[in-house]
């Protein structure tokens, strides 16, 4: 939080800046508007510029000091008394700004009484006067600098207090976002999951089955091993979802990335051959820099791939091809899937069946990148760009 320039001006760090400052300003008084008429007055002119210096560190001796130095000048007749008296007050100005209690009290005390020695042979006859002085000498600063204090202090209670609702609201924020993402693993673990590992112990008395009876099609017993192992792959990663979601801040291989460090392009090519299985023809070209991509791209990679062939199986048709290129060039890694489908009908926002576009969108926009997705004269293309790649990968030639 920004703090205002006058606020900085009267922080306790800056008391000697301060003092310096209106030390030079009485400098330049007394060199050009009250030049002392003696030694002795440039002594004591001398005397109070000195203590004025010292304030800085020691305020409270020097405004007494400063009160002594005020009557001595006075009794000897110097010249200087008034350019003395300016001295003490923005010393007892500073002693405000910076304390309260019984220290200022006594300074403030023993300037007034200064003044009041300075002026007992006029009293009583001349008290009210005397009083108006002590309380412009005294009085004026004394006021002035316990109200900047008083300032600056609610100010730094003011920034305190907005400091400690900001916190308040981020862990009110993260509370939130915990008990969100609690409930959507529980969500997943009580229904996808469920689901999931139902259709994998069927699948697995399916293959059973057929794997007692001679007479069925080895087509058929592929296609079950296949179904078998993707839906095992994904209670794989419904799981460890699921255990990331409620610990995002664990460790271990439970709650690491679904992506391992460095096995970008062997994942990459089991969506390939998962999609070929499925009947696509699929032409893949992989970077192999892209095995030192950091776990977030990574996995927004193995996302597109995944989501753009699925895409390309459920709408290209049977005999359909697909190319799927996943480059580095300069600072940023390309993804390109391209299919052959170019005469079907092929939704440009999502539909009832799903989000796939959406979310492709939505997770590479996250990432600072740009997502491309439409027909094109040879089928349908989708182009996607991911920038800021991790440190470590040097562009080659």
């Amino acid at each position: 939080m920004n703090r205002p320039w006058i606020e900085l001006a009267f922080d306790r760090r800056f008391a000697g800046i301060r003092i310096l400052m209106l030390a030079g300003v009485m400098v330049g008084y007394v060199l050009l508007l009250q030049r002392p008429s003696g030694a002795g007055d440039w002594g004591l002119a001398a005397a109070g510029l000195v203590l004025c210096l010292v304030a800085g560190r020691w305020v409270f001796v020097a405004l007494l000091a400063q009160s002594v130095l005020l009557v001595t000048a006075h009794a000897l007749g110097a010249s200087t008394v008034s350019s003395l008296k300016v001295l003490a007050a923005v010393t007892l100005f500073e002693l405000a700004v910076q304390q309260s209690g019984r220290c200022l009290a006594a300074g403030a005390t023993a300037l007034a009484l200064a003044v009041a020695v300075n002026r007992f042979e006029e009293l009583p006859g001349e008290l009210l006067p005397v009083l108006y002085k002590m309380g412009i000498v005294a009085g004026v600063p004394l006021l002035l600098g316990a109200y900047v204090r008083v300032t600056r202090d609610a100010a730094v209670h003011a920034r305190r207090h907005a400091e400690q609702q900001e916190l308040r609201a981020e862990q009110q924020l993260l509370a939130a976002r915990a008990a969100e993402r609690t409930t959507i693993a529980r969500e997943l673990h009580d229904l996808v999951a469920h689901h999931v590992s139902s259709m994998v112990l069927r699948v697995g008395v399916a293959r059973h089955v057929t794997a007692a009876d001679t007479t069925t099609d080895p087509r058929i017993t592929a296609v079950l091993d296949d179904l078998h192992a993707s839906a095992g792959a994904a209670l794989t990663d419904l799981r460890r979802l699921v255990t990331l979601l409620r610990a995002p801040d664990g460790t271990g291989p439970e709650t690491g990335s679904l992506v391992a460090p460095g096995a970008l392009p062997a994942a990459l090519e089991s969506v390939v051959e998962h999609s070929r299985r499925t009947g696509l023809t699929v032409t893949a070209s992989v970077d192999p820099r892209v095995a030192r991509l950091d776990a977030v791209r990574g996995l927004a990679v193995l996302r597109l791939a995944q989501e753009g062939l699925a895409n390309a199986a459920k709408h290209g048709g049977p005999g359909a091809h697909a190319e799927l290129v996943v480059r580095v060039a300069g600072d940023a890694v390309h993804v390109t899937i391209h299919d052959d489908s170019a005469g079907r009908a092929r939704p440009l926002a999502p539909g009832p069946s799903g989000h796939g576009l959406i979310g492709m969108r939505e997770r590479v926009d996250l990432l600072g990148g740009r997502l491309d997705a439409g027909p094109d004269a040879q089928g349908w293309r989708l182009t996607a760009e991911l920038p800021a790649l991790a440190p470590d990968m040097e562009p080659q030639p």
